[in-house]
């Protein structure tokens, strides 16, 4: 009996190894543009609306979520690549200053805030939505 179902795992086990693999290729989601959605999320953001007061460690989140959104810029729409530098430019001075170590408002960090929130009216002015 126990050759009987060996062999019937055997010979069931080979059976659609001949088969070809089908490669699904996958396709480009035709939904509603998303870049217009994110950066008017953005600009509710309090760092946003007021970043001369909001503490520069409270906004690494927000600076994460601008420089994404730069770069889907720069994807999404390469004809306002110069726009998406200028955002990119108050990231990176926000960054290499280490603001996100920065309680308090004031010096640097606050101005890279601030500029930071000029360069994403800019581009969501451009962008639409």
């Amino acid at each position: 009996m126990r050759v009987i179902l060996v062999g019937l795992l055997l010979v069931l086990g080979g059976c659609g190894s001949g088969e070809v693999p089908v490669t699904v290729k996958p396709t480009q989601s035709t939904g509603p543009d998303v870049l217009p959605i994110k950066l008017k999320a953005l600009t509710t953001d309090q760092c946003y609306l007021a970043p001369g007061t909001e503490s520069p460690k409270g906004c690494q989140k927000y600076v994460t979520e601008v420089s994404g959104a730069a770069g889907n810029v720069r994807k999404r729409r390469p004809d306002l690549s110069a726009d998406a530098d200028a955002l990119d430019r108050p990231i990176s001075v926000f960054r290499t200053t280490n603001c996100q170590d920065q309680a308090a408002p004031g010096g640097q960090c606050t101005q890279a805030l601030v500029d930071m929130s000029a360069a994403l009216t800019t581009v969501q002015s451009l962008v639409g939505g």
